[in-house]
């Protein structure tokens, strides 16, 4: 009887404990999310109410009645006034087209070339791929300020100053974290499957397209998540690197919102946000369920 209380009032701890930190994760989750929803409602709202009723809805509030506050609602609201504004100002699609050029084959390089580096470093195992690993965890640790301006300058003598050119400096700084999760994972891979392959007449590159590869789908998965969310949002790279006349990324043309004497349509500026921010949302959304299957997987044998 006395364990049987015992386990009673566990129970009941556990059930309150539980319920504390449903509470506290919904809270943050509302913390997080907030500024987003904020984002959102300022884009359909006019210039000049985004700053004098930011968290509002209307000029009245629901306890002056609803035909008030339905009347104040529409005179804050523009519609999609600010979008409009927004693409043409900032000639929206064709940066969208950039940093969709620039993040897609920055992500398929990454994973291609990363994956197949981390493979033959496993395999191979000798000091020159252990020299290699080092190097790829070793660019993870130089922050990036230290080495831009001479980046940049060769870049430009390399005449890597257009889209496709960035890909290649997207593979140099993105194999870091690449190599090291792939990496991880290859380890925890039976290399008896790989065996039975070459018996069965695959050459190391057919062995690794029709059989490593396929294995490796949790972590592809999560590198590409991870690592299209950083080239889709950064600013400071293709700013250094391409030639901003003729191709502008999404970050760059938002920047480009702000005038002279820091004057900036904030309208235009929360909707082309919303616009930046939607594919990338929709991306993650879509591959969530495999970020931590896949980190957890490279994180088995490091």
């Amino acid at each position: 009887m006395a364990k049987h209380k015992e386990q009673q009032v566990s129970t009941v701890r556990q059930a309150k404990h539980g319920g504390l930190l449903t509470l506290f994760f919904v809270i943050l989750s509302i913390a997080w999310i907030f500024p987003i929803l904020i984002v959102v409602l300022n884009s359909f709202k006019l210039k000049a109410y985004i700053f004098r009723y930011p968290f509002g809805l209307s000029a009245n509030s629901i306890t002056d009645g609803w035909d008030k506050f339905i009347q104040g609602a529409q005179k804050i609201f523009c519609g999609w006034l600010n979008y409009n504004n927004a693409i043409t100002k900032t000639n929206f699609w064709s940066s969208f087209g950039n940093s969709l050029f620039i993040t897609v084959g920055s992500v398929v390089v990454i994973i291609l070339c990363c994956s197949m580096c981390a493979w033959y470093i496993v395999r191979v195992n000798t000091k020159g791929t252990k020299l290699i690993y080092l190097l790829c965890l070793f660019s993870m640790i130089v922050p990036f300020q230290m080495v831009m301006f001479t980046l940049s300058k060769f870049a430009n003598m390399l005449r890597l100053s257009n889209p496709l050119g960035i890909i290649v400096v997207y593979l140099g700084f993105g194999a870091g974290l690449a190599v090291f999760m792939f990496t991880g994972f290859v380890k925890s891979i039976s290399i008896e499957i790989e065996e039975a392959a070459m018996i069965d007449g695959c050459s190391p590159l057919q062995t690794f397209f029709l059989v490593v590869f396929p294995i490796l789908k949790p972590t592809v998965v999560t590198v590409a998540i991870l690592e299209a969310m950083w080239v889709w949002n950064d600013f400071l790279l293709p700013s250094l690197v391409l030639n901003i006349n003729k191709y502008k990324t999404i970050p760059i043309a938002i920047q480009y919102l702000k005038q002279s004497h820091g004057q900036v349509d904030w309208g235009a500026m929360m909707a082309v946000l919303v616009l930046a921010i939607l594919p990338i949302v929709i991306f993650y959304i879509a591959c969530q369920k495999y970020i931590i299957e896949g980190v957890l997987a490279g994180a088995v044998k490091g």
